[in-house]
């Protein structure tokens, strides 16, 4: 690893090896097209940051065979009961943990089968803690007291490649044996060298010079939600499109889960309603009830032979008729 990007003397300023790194970055760079824009109209702006969003989604398109790649070690990961890990500082931090959290109500995952850690601890998501990212070290202990192990793939977020706290998360992870992702927004990034996978997502200078938060931060977005959307999805959490592991907690997504049931398998709303109470919310459990006739617990020792995929319950059940 080059100096200037793994903690140390070398990447304190203000001036040396961090601000010639910076100056390099595509993301730190200025497009002279909007060098007035304080003097545009709203509607102009408006219309020029759509424009610029609108190329990030053929910049994430580009990734492709590298987000497939992310998302097989994932799903390798979880099969084998390994956690997946985001690790990122600032904004790329925060939607670590945006995404992380949502896997839960989406998809009934365990809160510790996806998790994030962000520069700064917890507190950061709302209360900035800027300095934290330089740390390099925090980031090597946060793999530390989470147990990082063979079966994690650890996915650093870093619009630059660079942060100091990542690379430290990386780093480490990969000693303890595990699996690791590098999600940036430079090509060539220290970030995606070091990992067994590099996302690098192209998505050049922003609105205003160095905000990553925005085509940068909406690259990031994108890509975890394919990351653990489609890693859920390879793993039996739908049925087709359906959320069929939907986490019920409310009145909402009671009816949600029920209308689940009922065009799955073509029973009334009342009765697929009845069912999903009979299987304790859950509207995997409650289809294998009324498709096979079972009772809650049979459905749910059907669905676990079937390491939870309801679609191969359901043709198990059906003597391998496909629903």
């Amino acid at each position: 690893m080059t100096g200037g990007v793994t903690g140390g003397a070398e990447t304190l300023g203000p001036t040396g090896p961090v601000e010639e790194a910076l100056g390099a970055l595509e993301t730190e760079r200025r497009n002279e097209a909007h060098s007035d824009l304080d003097l545009w109209a709203v509607r102009d702006i408006v219309a020029a940051m759509n424009a610029l969003d609108a190329g990030v989604v053929e910049a994430v398109g580009a990734c492709t065979d590298e987000i497939t790649a992310a998302i097989e070690l994932i799903v390798a990961g979880q099969r084998a009961g390994g956690r997946l890990i985001y690790a990122g500082a600032g904004t790329a931090g925060r939607l670590g943990v945006l995404d992380a959290a949502e896997c839960g109500p989406t998809f009934s995952v365990a809160p510790d089968r996806v998790q994030a850690v962000v520069a700064g601890g917890m507190d950061a998501v709302t209360a900035p803690v800027e300095a934290a990212e330089d740390d390099h070290g925090a980031g090597a202990e946060e793999m530390a007291t989470l147990g990082v192990g063979p079966q994690d793939v650890v996915v650093g977020i870093s619009a630059s490649g660079r942060t100091p706290f990542v690379l430290g998360a990386v780093e480490a992870a990969r000693a303890r044996g595990a699996a690791t992702v590098g999600l940036t927004s430079n090509e060539g990034s220290a970030l995606s060298a070091m990992a067994d996978v590099g996302i690098d997502i192209a998505t050049g200078p922003e609105l205003i010079a160095g905000s990553t938060r925005l085509k940068a931060g909406t690259a990031q977005k994108l890509v975890l939600n394919m990351l653990s959307t489609i890693s859920m999805i390879r793993l039996g959490r739908t049925y087709g499109n359906l959320m069929v592991d939907v986490r019920v907690s409310n009145d909402k997504l009671r009816t949600r889960a029920a209308g689940i049931v009922s065009e799955i398998t073509g029973a009334s709303p009342a009765d697929a309603l009845g069912a999903l109470e009979a299987a304790g919310g859950r509207a995997k459990v409650a289809t294998v009830m009324i498709a096979g006739g079972l009772d809650a617990d049979g459905a749910a020792e059907l669905l676990n032979a079937h390491d939870g995929h309801l679609r191969a319950a359901l043709a198990d059940e059906r003597g391998d008729r496909q629903p």
